[in-house]
């Protein structure tokens, strides 16, 4: 079983150490100590409280679709000439950055400050570890 850090459980979840020793304390997740004498937490127990309080924006597009992984956030940069435009936005703590033509982001009426959902349908997703951590 994999076991995280308090610390690291902490900044996975974007909480600070004290909220997770307070679930603890509470027994919303279960705590041991590593070889070190460092308070650890069960990485499928830690996986399956932050989807539990996992709070997502609600889309506000209200459509239907196929991919699974759509992310709300706020236009945070546009980077635009005549062709093509970069646009950034911050979804929660995570940035996302999407290539489109200029085009696009005037039919759209991108903006920074303004709403939109990045929506990632892709049949090529990379999964990495940390360091040390890969297996054949």
């Amino acid at each position: 079983m994999s076991q995280i850090r308090i610390k690291e459980a902490a900044s996975f979840l974007g909480v600070s150490d004290d909220t997770v020793r307070r679930w603890i304390d509470n027994g919303l997740l279960a705590s041991t100590k590593d070889q070190a004498g460092r308070g650890v937490v069960d990485g499928l127990a830690l996986a399956q409280l932050a989807r539990q309080n996992a709070v997502l924006p609600a889309d506000p597009s209200e459509i239907g679709r196929s991919a699974r992984n759509r992310l709300v956030g706020v236009v945070t940069e546009i980077i635009m000439d005549t062709v093509m435009a970069q646009v950034e936005l911050q979804c929660g703590p995570h940035r996302i950055v999407s290539l489109m033509s200029s085009e696009a982001v005037r039919e759209l009426g991108l903006e920074p400050g303004s709403v939109a959902i990045a929506v990632v349908k892709a049949t090529t997703v990379i999964i990495e570890t940390p360091g040390g951590k890969a297996h054949e």
